[in-house]
């Protein structure tokens, strides 16, 4: 009877992870999660406290995920060649992030490689495109108006993407990474926008 049971639970098991191995074969080879707001402050502004790797103590969801963590930097202060690495506890784990490119005041791109909790190798890109965004009182009847004398306000853009391997294919079965991840990156613009308007 024992022997039986066994038997059956072996087979579930069995039936349970080849159903988990198909499904994570359909998930795409390429991850992206991008994220935006509009924030009422120029491009320039923006620019200058996301170039600067100092100041995403300011505003990046994760510094507060471990207020213990080690920061080291490295290279210029802001700018392309501007390093950041850091190592903490399992909720931000450790790695680098170094900015390799910039068009000021509209985009740079980063090279973000994690070492902890697990090892992945992902691109960031902030872009920083001006809008226009009519006065809170608009009306149609002075759109027109409203529209000449508009706020200067930024749209900003956080974008990360990566390749997936098999492993992040069979946790994405599980949870929805898009969604984690992207809710950190709200937070982060949040807190980006709080800082550039108060």
């Amino acid at each position: 009877m024992v022997k039986k049971i066994a038997i059956a639970i072996a087979a579930v098991l069995g039936v349970a992870v080849v159903v988990i191995l198909g499904l994570a074969s359909t998930k795409p080879d390429v991850m992206v999660i991008e994220r935006s707001t509009v924030i009422k402050a120029s491009p320039e502004k923006l620019f200058a406290k996301v170039n600067n790797l100092h100041s995403w103590i300011e505003w990046s969801p994760y510094e507060a995920l471990d207020p213990k963590v080690k920061r080291t930097f490295s290279g210029p202060e802001a700018g392309k060649g501007a390093v950041y690495a850091w190592d903490g506890n399992n909720d931000v784990g450790a790695g680098t992030m170094e900015i390799t490119e910039i068009t000021e005041p509209s985009n740079i791109k980063i090279d973000l490689r994690f070492l902890k909790p697990f090892k992945g190798d992902n691109k960031v890109n902030f872009s920083f495109v001006p809008v226009s965004e009519p006065a809170a009182n608009a009306t149609e009847a002075n759109a027109t108006e409203a529209n000449a004398t508009a706020a200067n306000a930024t749209k900003v853009s956080w974008t990360m993407s990566g390749e997936s391997p098999f492993m992040c294919k069979v946790m994405q079965v599980f949870c929805n990474v898009d969604d984690m991840c992207g809710k950190d990156f709200e937070k982060g613009l949040a807190k980006l926008k709080t800082l550039a308007e108060g």
